[in-house]
């Protein structure tokens, strides 16, 4: 804090000097001391209340069966029991589902899913009330269940109407090319595994309201379906979320579950409760990233350009929508990636399997999305004996022509031709290549592989009326600054951004700005933290609140000094007003007295956002963020294991506004990614059991699956051109699908085994088990077409 009673001549050298923490600065994460020693606050953390309860579920053992009987008389012979609750005891509303019906809080009639939540038991303790779960009755009659998507596809069993995307005319492209291409791909889901599990305690207070603490992404739905299962109005629940353990989207409508019922048992008892799921509970009864099965029919010519794209997307919802009606949609949005389809066909189908009901996971449906268009890219450099990075430049949108979607929306400010160039430079792309490619042919058994591929993804909710967000500031009568706004901080650095934010607009240290928890009862009417828009929206609406009370200042401050409000100026903690100098603090206390309001509400909604469904066009997506990955990797052909050698990385976060987080938003992203597609298999047995559910047998990336030589970069001096906030661009998804890379290189190294000329259907996850089935496709084409007795370099 700045010392009291400086004089004038101080405050003027102040006034010179720069602010070090406001935008564009390394300012370290709010939190960080607090995650280091372990004292940050999460909702498990928080101190019991007398007489709490706690709530543990039994689910279901059943894919899809009908329920006969359920007998909770066993549950209250344990010793601490208060209750035992069923659908029948909902007082409200049962179904809980977040945009479409079909997600009941608690199994009525029928089971869905093995791991689906049938009844609750409320105990003093956890082990009491999962003691007494484990001891009801239930009684099932089975019923057929469909576990596979492509049964689901054939029947037509789906969650919601399909969607189609179409431009040009794909029949006469096709009619037209050189080449045709047809495969499919199975792209396989992710569990979210967030450190952090479902959780929330409940507070009943009077008139019938609750206090929910939840880790949850989305304060407002919470606020709204505890309303809606308890049958009052959102204004008697407040909903309190300082930060979560993690969420990548599986706390953005799944979060829902825990807070819910321990509100319907705290109506119930009349006691506080809490529920905190257990690891492998968490994994049985929430759903993960979408899998999908892609089929795609391309044709091309001879130099490898897109010439007819049609593209099959199935996603497997699981059994209920959840939010699959956008995430198929964005799936479809991101069918193109970099490149210019031209006439193309994309459609999006939803099928409903007997598995728990899939939800929002970084990237939304945009990675699965891509997959098909960059398997599409190696697959034409192998047909015609390229490099898949060539291929890739001839197909990518241009600047001024074929730079239109098949949705119609044209592709503005694009950089990926310049951010390729670079880094195809910086990372000696063509050396390595050439290198690689010698080693390979000296190597019999460890093979080598690159990758170079682009990410374009749109920036914004699908659901269009959700690009809004708001945000409160005060400031109290000492210069301290109280910032809230309706994001959620889940680690990645939103709240540091936001307060970064404000300190520009005032001109102040981020260390006078205090951050509060998100609650609806400061910011109502608050948007999911989610789509990469967290910053863009909340960011905005706190600058606009900033600016409100900064406007106000100025007034005042031209007033009382008699200057021009041109001549009031903000800098560095100190205030100029015309030849004289004060702190901050002094206009602060100043205009208490003058009877300045010096609070502020904010708000802020995307412009430029449509999009016809009826007509499949429009302008989704505010603006789009680019990335480039450039990855080696080395496989073993004996045992297909792999691993990543080194990673180079370009990405576009527009002018960041703290470098040192976003830096770390794109290397996590990038082996979130990585994970997805190499070593995070999902398995299920033929009962619909998941069998994968827990880190004994779900293997997400650790630190040795990093690799020694990582090279991150942002783009340098290239603001975004639209008015986002202080020109930066989201980080949160778009550097995911940057692991995409890794996917390529590994296909690549195996391609070698057939000298490149046949591109091996490796699913993902690339497991090494994949792999394997990928080198001996190699061997097997190899036996019945030898190659000729020299191949020409790629």
């Amino acid at each position: 804090m700045l010392k009291p009673r400086m004089t004038e001549e101080e405050v003027a050298e102040l006034y010179r000097q720069d602010l070090v923490t406001g935008v564009g600065r390394s300012v370290k994460h709010e939190s960080a001391a607090k995650h280091v020693t372990g004292e940050a606050q999460y909702i498990d953390d928080r101190l019991e209340f007398p007489n709490q309860l706690h709530v543990h579920a039994r689910l279901s053992e059943r894919a899809h069966a009908r329920i006969l009987r359920i007998d909770t008389t066993p549950c209250y012979a344990i010793a601490g029991v208060a209750i035992a609750v069923t659908a029948a005891d909902v007082p409200g509303q049962l179904d809980i589902g977040p945009v479409f019906a079909g997600d009941p809080l608690l199994a009525d009639e029928t089971v869905q899913y093995v791991g689906q939540p049938v009844l609750a038991v409320a105990a003093n303790t956890p082990e009491a009330a999962r003691r007494a779960a484990m001891a009801a009755i239930i009684e099932y009659e089975d019923l057929e269940p469909v576990l596979d998507v492509r049964e689901a596809l054939r029947r037509k069993h789906f969650v919601l109407d399909s969607h189609v995307q179409q431009r040009g005319n794909l029949a006469n492209a096709h009619g037209h090319a050189r080449h045709r291409l047809k495969g499919s791909l199975e792209v396989g889901g992710q569990e979210h595994f967030y450190l952090e599990t479902q959780v929330s305690a409940v507070l009943p207070t009077e008139d019938g309201g609750m206090i929910v603490y939840c880790s949850t992404q989305n304060p407002t739905e919470i606020q709204k379906l505890v309303g809606e299962v308890l049958g009052v109005p959102m204004n008697r629940i407040v909903v309190d979320m300082r930060r979560m353990g993690g969420g990548f989207g599986g706390k953005e409508t799944q979060a829902s579950f825990p807070a819910c019922l321990c509100a319907v048992v705290a109506r119930l008892t009349g006691r506080p409760t809490k529920m905190r799921l257990a690891r492998a509970d968490d994994m049985a009864i929430t759903g993960k990233r979408h899998p999908f099965l892609i089929d795609y029919d391309v044709g091309h010519d001879d130099e490898g350009r897109l010439q007819g794209v049609h593209i099959v997307y199935a996603g497997n919802c699981g059994y209920s929508p959840d939010l699959s009606g956008a995430i198929v949609d964005r799936a479809m949005f991101h069918a193109d990636n970099a490149y210019y389809l031209g006439d193309a066909l994309i459609e999006g189908h939803r099928c409903k399997t007997n598995t728990a009901s899939n939800t929002a996971f970084r990237g939304f449906g945009g990675p699965q999305g891509m997959m098909a268009i960059e398997e599409i890219m190696d697959a034409i450099a192998r047909s015609l004996g390229k490099d898949p990075l060539e291929i890739r430049k001839l197909n990518y949108y241009g600047k001024t022509e074929r730079n239109e979607t098949h949705y119609y929306q044209t592709v503005e400010h694009n950089l990926l031709e310049e951010m390729t160039a670079e880094l195809e430079a910086s990372s000696e792309y063509t050396g390595r290549r050439e290198e690689i490619r010698r080693f390979n042919a000296s190597s019999p058994i460890l093979k080598r592989g690159l990758a170079l591929t682009p990410v374009k993804f749109g920036i914004s909710f699908t659901s269009s009326f959700l690009n809004q967000g708001g945000a409160l500031v005060h400031i109290y009568t000492d210069g301290s600054i109280h910032l809230n706004h309706g994001g959620t901080e889940m680690g990645q650095g939103l709240n540091t951004k936001v307060a970064q934010v404000v300190a520009e607009v005032f001109q102040v240290d981020i260390g006078r700005i205090q951050i509060t928890a998100t609650n609806t009862d400061k910011v109502p009417n608050t948007s999911p933290t989610a789509a990469s828009s967290g910053t863009d929206l909340n960011g905005k609406a706190a600058q606009n609140a900033a600016e409100k009370i900064k406007d106000r200042l100025v007034s005042f401050a031209a007033g009382h000094f008699d200057v021009a409000e041109s001549d009031i100026q903000f800098r560095n903690g100190q205030v100029r007003a015309g030849d004289k100098y004060i702190t901050f603090e002094q206009l602060i206390t100043l205009a208490y007295v003058g009877q300045v309001s010096l609070s502020a509400t904010g708000f802020y909604k995307t412009p430029k956002i449509h999009y016809d469904r009826s007509r499949a066009r429009g302008r989704p997506f505010y603006y789009f963020a680019f990335g480039v990955a450039c990855s080696e990797v080395v496989v073993d052909t004996l045992t297909g294991e792999y691993r990543l050698l080194r990673a180079d990385i370009l990405h576009d976060v527009g002018a960041s506004l703290n470098p040192a987080i976003d830096i770390g938003q794109v290397e996590g992203g990038f082996v979130q990614g990585m994970g997805w597609l190499t070593t995070e298999e999902l398995v299920w047995n033929d009962g619909g059991k998941l069998m994968t559910a827990g880190p004994a047998s779900y293997k997400i990336p650790a630190v040795a699956d990093v690799p020694l030589d990582l090279r991150v970069k942002l783009v340098e001096n290239r603001k975004n051109p639209e008015d986002t906030v202080f020109h930066s661009k989201a980080v949160g998804e778009p550097p995911f699908m940057l692991g995409i890379s890794v996917w390529c290189a590994i296909k690549d190294a195996v391609a070698s085994v057939a000298d490149y000329r046949v591109q091996p259907e490796i699913d993902a996850p690339a497991t090494p088990e994949r792999v394997l089935w990928g080198v001996e496709q190699m061997k097997a084409w190899l036996e019945t077409d030898p190659p000729p007795p020299e191949s020409p370099p790629l």
